[in-house]
């Protein structure tokens, strides 16, 4: 899979101390020590922030949790230095300005090049910012939101404060869960070998949660509608729609395949027309009407 990526021009590998309690790191560093041919050009991102033991102490942003961490996932990875370093969450118990020194002296020690922010609201996002210019610490690049043509809630508050804070934006969940591929039926709950076949509930996706939904079809319809017409997949239409939303800097696949990582990367080729982009956006609009973030307040604010 990793071969494939690299050899369809992908430069970005994103992941997290927790995923697969540390192994998808150790796959990581694997592949990238066998093929040093690649290595170079390849951003490595990883997180930290969850716990990864039993240790009452082995979570948040703190100092001593965030330099346990960036050690563990540097030996997983076999790199000397992360290229890009994120905050997984917000941490309410640790003070802002300790996580952001913290990350500094990960800076200013070669442990990493960058670091960054995922998760987190807009106003987590911008007292992270003003506390950067107050300590004067390096600052965070990134924020890694989750960010779709069925999760554009995001748009609210937490795109402009990337905006504002000039930092880029790396969307995860760009395809739903599965949702903007097609695979998933109005009529039965999923089966098979998909994220929701094996498990109708997981998490932010699940079935019952979005089904009931019309909003959900409409949005999956125009998808498909504007895939036919362009004889792509409907994942690829809705990973080109996100590309070109303001202030995204890079999407983040989560394919299971080589195949299906094959039908996502043809996006990056795939160009929407400005109608296209429209239908898109208005079949997923999620703003309401109530101020301040409908028609009104958008006036005030213009």
């Amino acid at each position: 899979m990793l071969d494939a990526f690299a050899s369809a021009g992908g430069n970005l590998i994103d992941t997290a101390d927790v995923y697969s309690g540390g192994e998808s790191e150790s796959i990581i560093g694997r592949w990238l020590t066998a093929r040093p041919d690649v290595s170079d050009r390849m951003v490595v991102a990883t997180k930290a922030r969850f716990s990864v033991s039993n240790d009452v102490n082995d979570s948040g942003a703190s100092r001593r949790h965030l330099r346990r961490a960036v050690d563990a996932s540097r030996r997983r990875l076999q790199r000397d230095t992360i290229d890009l370093y994120q905050i997984h969450a917000w941490d309410p118990s640790t003070p802002a300005d300790e996580s952001l020194r913290v990350l500094d002296d990960f800076v200013r020690s070669g442990a990493i090049d960058y670091s960054g922010f995922s998760n987190m609201t807009g106003w987590q996002l911008q007292k992270m910012m003003a506390s950067v210019a107050s300590v004067g610490t390096s600052a965070p690049i990134t924020i890694q939101p989750q960010y779709s043509l069925l999760v554009r809630e995001t748009e609210y508050e937490i795109l402009p404060s990337a905006l504002d804070a000039q930092l880029g934006v790396l969307a995860w969940g760009p395809l739903g869960g599965g949702w903007l591929t097609g695979k998933y039926s109005r009529t039965a709950p999923p089966t098979g070998r998909t994220r929701l076949g094996e498990n109708p509930s997981r998490g932010f996706e699940a079935y019952s949660k979005r089904a009931p939904r019309d909003g959900t079809w409409k949005v999956l319809e125009e998808v498909e509608r504007v895939a036919r017409d362009h004889d792509v997949t409907s994942a690829a239409v809705a990973l080109a729609w996100l590309r070109d939303q303001t202030g995204v800097t890079s999407v983040i696949l989560g394919a299971r395949s080589a195949t299906q990582l094959e039908s996502n990367m043809t996006a990056a080729g795939l160009t929407l027309s400005i109608d296209e982009l429209t239908r898109l956006s208005s079949a997923s609009d999620p703003r309401p009407d109530d101020y301040p973030y409908g028609p009104r307040g958008q006036e005030q604010r213009a």
